[in-house]
């Protein structure tokens, strides 16, 4: 199955001239670039978009990962910060960061004769709540990866099957996913977030989130991590090193990690599933 899924992907990009990718380094774009590189080559740019919502780490790794793969890499700066839709952390937030993405992109696209914005959005994508993809929809963007049905599993399975080294790569969603709806987002709360997430990482711990509310900073870990966490790391100095970041209190989320959890206080009667 998934050598038949790589080779509709590759079929995909045949069929193109050229490919502008839209690559933040997480698995999926990264997949998306190395296919359309080995297909077009030369032909084929992948553009990551800067903004405090990126971690440097983030895009160090983006960088090294385009340089193995060889595909032309450039980075441009975007400026959802500057957007109140955006900062105000609406239900639909992502739907103003993908704007700012693809209305940054595509005319550079266009200029350059490249026809749409390619970008790595997967088949599970299409059944979360995603405002962003319509966002990207609108703006006449490509998802081959979800018009292929291709999901998460199998392009970890595609990359590894093409010795990607970072197959295994957790998903590391922008920082403003971090905080629950209707509390604004700063650029000292986005940096602080990512600041304890690199700590809790370098103690051995990539799998993790830090989900922030106002001053209060809640640990999520993979639910078979948390009892060896507890045993094994020393709170009192992550306690403090929390503290040194500006937190004021810090929780471990005795359920889990789960991808996508604040999106539970969306209801049907908003007309979204959560």
């Amino acid at each position: 199955m998934s050598e038949s899924k790589l080779k509709n992907l590759r079929q995909f990009f045949q069929e193109l001239d050229r490919a502008l990718i839209a690559y933040s380094g997480g698995v999926d774009s990264t997949l998306v670039a190395k296919v359309a590189y080995d297909v077009l080559g030369a032909n084929a740019v992948a553009i990551t978009a800067v903004s405090p919502s990126l971690l440097p780490e983030e895009l160090e790794d983006a960088q090294a990962q385009a340089e193995w793969i060889g595909i032309a890499h450039e980075l441009v700066q975007t400026h959802e910060m500057d957007n109140p839709n955006y900062t105000a952390n609406p239900e639909n937030r992502c739907y103003f960061c993908k704007s700012e993405l693809h209305d940054t992109l595509k005319p550079l696209a266009l200029a350059r004769g490249y026809s749409y914005v390619i970008d790595g959005v997967n088949g599970d994508d299409l059944r979360d709540y995603r405002p962003g993809i319509q966002a990207a929809k609108e703006r006449g963007g490509r998802s081959p990866l979800a018009e292929l049905q291709i999901s998460k599993l199998e392009v970890r399975q595609l990359s590894q099957l093409l010795g990607l080294p970072w197959w295994d790569k957790p998903a590391q969603p922008c920082l403003s996913s971090r905080f629950p709806y209707g509390e604004e987002i700063t650029v000292e709360k986005l940096q602080r977030v990512g600041r304890a997430e690199i700590y809790l990482r370098r103690l051995g711990y990539p799998q993790v989130r830090v989900r922030s509310e106002q001053n209060l900073a809640r640990i999520e870990l993979p639910p078979e991590q948390i009892q060896q966490f507890v045993q094994a790391v020393p709170l009192g100095e992550l306690v403090q090193t929390f503290q040194n970041l500006g937190f004021l209190y810090v929780t471990l989320d005795l359920e889990g990690y789960q991808s996508g959890k604040l999106n539970r206080v969306l209801t049907k009667a908003n007309g979204i599933t959560a």
